[in-house]
């Protein structure tokens, strides 16, 4: 049985590129079937996009994550290939990545633009830092190597698409996407593609300064809901260092001259050495609470796959 493959675009006012987009995908993908979602543009997007020979659907909720939510609901495909319809992601990419999910069972396939060209074609020198820091933190403290963290450029199975819970509204979606893969062990690929900046009249929708801390936020939230005994375990250990460095200097008095004459000090110290303790305890069972839920999604993978092959017959 043949494969279907389904070409996912978000747009939000992409007039300028995104016929090109569309017809770069029918090139590169002639078999596959391209959905453009329009999100409340106001620049024509969804009919040059249906011109292009695109199939438009809406999603009124503004921001890319529900943009994506809807995506994932609605559309029924063996593999799915997800690109920005700025121009900035050669489609020309996405047969080796569509064969990596298709034939290697690679649950994500992430396009990597940082291993490429795109620190020399990128014009916005904050952009640029910021990948670089979202890259690495996440790669730190999820103790992963994805090469490219804020890439729209993404390919998923049917898999991937079907149990991925979307909580981000905007641009912080796609750190989400990675940590997510990461955390529940999934099949995660990176491929090197070219990045081109946005022709003249082509506007970025992302804020440096705003989306940059929704996703920093993101990062923070996910690192404490997935590697909860980690987070609080570091916690704890802070809560100790202050508690011991108030503790001390009041002990050592007391062993010179028999006194307390700090006793305020005394009982802040043991209250922060009591939030440690409740800390590292909160941890633990958060922790338990997390590998229960890896159960439920192996799970929820295998119900996921049975109703996958049950509607190939």
């Amino acid at each position: 049985m043949d494969k279907k493959i389904a070409f996912l675009i978000p747009c939000y006012n992409e007039s300028k590129t995104v016929e090109k987009v569309v017809r770069d995908c029918k090139k590169a993908i002639p078999e596959a079937e391209v959905y453009v979602y329009d999100n409340n543009s106001t620049d024509g997007t969804d009919e040059l996009a249906r011109n292009a020979g695109a199939i438009v659907r809406y999603e009124y909720q503004q921001g890319k994550g529900n943009v994506i939510r809807r995506m994932f609901r609605e559309i029924e495909a063996d593999c799915y290939v997800m690109l920005d319809g700025d121009d900035t992601n050669p489609p020309e990419f996405a047969p080796e990545m569509v064969d990596l999910v298709l034939n290697k069972n690679v649950d994500m396939v992430v396009g990597d633009r940082l291993s490429s060209t795109y620190f020399e074609e990128n014009k916005r020198p904050f952009h640029n830092l910021g990948n670089s820091i979202v890259k690495n933190s996440i790669n730190f403290l999820f103790k992963s190597d994805i090469k490219d963290i804020m890439t729209g450029y993404r390919a998923f199975s049917y898999q991937f698409v079907k149990t991925f819970p979307v909580i981000s509204k905007g641009f912080e979606i796609e750190t989400e996407m990675t940590i997510h893969s990461v955390a529940k062990n999934l099949h995660v690929a990176n491929v090197v593609t070219d990045y081109r900046d946005r022709p003249d009249g082509s506007e970025s929708k992302l804020n440096t300064y705003s989306d940059g801390f929704k996703v920093l936020k993101t990062i923070f939230r996910l690192f404490k809901n997935y590697r909860p005994l980690l987070f609080f375990n570091m916690l704890s250990l802070i809560l100790t260092i202050i508690s011991l460095i108030l503790f001390l200097p009041v002990f050592f008095t007391y062993l010179k001259t028999g006194l307390v004459p700090h006793f305020p000090t005394l009982i802040v110290s043991g209250f922060v050495f009591l939030s440690a303790i409740i800390s590292f305890f909160s941890g633990v069972i958060l922790d338990v609470q997390v590998e229960k839920g890896r159960q439920d999604f192996e799970y929820r993978l295998q119900e996921v796959n049975f109703q996958k092959n049950l509607r190939r017959k």
